[in-house]
């Protein structure tokens, strides 16, 4: 059997694997949260022609880098993202390893993922996909509030991720729950935002081939 293409058929395979189990009242919320999510306008989206400046952040080790060295002084995508704990996060950054970073690759491009989650959570990341592209921890979602697709989880799912053990004061690396909505960002060489897609909806990503057409297209 071959494994499913595109990010939406991994996360339709993942989501017909949970059904075959009893429903939990944490997954209810959960779900109830992203329908709420993907039927939301966000408003404050940074507009393509935005100049990102340049904003402190860690690599995996710990260590001090910033958005200018880890994109590299060409076109550069970022990839925002939750965090290791986060499911939706996993399929979709293994598929970009797969099938994004190669092309990718191919053209000069750097690929990026940005999350605010601690070092070693982004360790855990690289190292659980095998990931050949840079992971970073964004400290205080500086980046991710500059592009305006900050977020907080409902009420109803923060107690639901409690429940399952997961506390993002602990994960996060400033202590608080705020979160950036997936996002995946293609920068110029002078950091100006040149496409941005969007999901407020987490269980959805953009898929690799969105990101090359909109490459072919700028």
């Amino acid at each position: 059997m071959t494994s499913p293409s595109t990010i939406a058929d991994r996360v339709a395979q993942m989501h017909a694997t949970m059904a075959a189990d009893p429903p939990a009242e944490s997954m209810g919320a959960f779900a109830r949260e992203q329908a709420e999510l993907a039927a939301s306008a966000p408003a404050g989206i940074a507009p393509v022609g935005t100049v990102l400046p340049d904003a402190e952040l860690l690599d995996v080790h710990g260590a001090a880098t910033t958005l200018y060295a880890a994109a590299g002084s060409g076109t550069s995508v970022l990839v925002f993202y939750r965090g290791a704990w986060c499911p939706y996060c996993n399929i979709a950054l293994s598929a970009y390893q797969e099938q994004l970073l190669p092309q990718l690759t191919e053209r000069g491009i750097r690929l990026v993922a940005v999350s605010p989650q601690k070092p070693d959570g982004s360790l855990t990341m690289q190292q659980k996909h095998s990931l050949a592209y840079a992971v970073v921890s964004d400290p205080g979602n500086t980046i991710a509030g500059r592009l305006g697709i900050l977020t907080r989880p409902s009420p109803e799912a923060r107690a639901a991720q409690l429940h399952l053990g997961l506390d993002l004061t602990g994960v996060n690396a400033d202590g608080t729950v705020t979160l950036p909505m997936p996002a995946t960002v293609i920068l110029d060489a002078g950091r100006t935002v040149r496409w941005i897609d969007v999901h407020p909806d987490y269980s959805t990503r953009t898929e690799p081939r969105q990101t090359i057409d909109a490459l072919d297209h700028l």
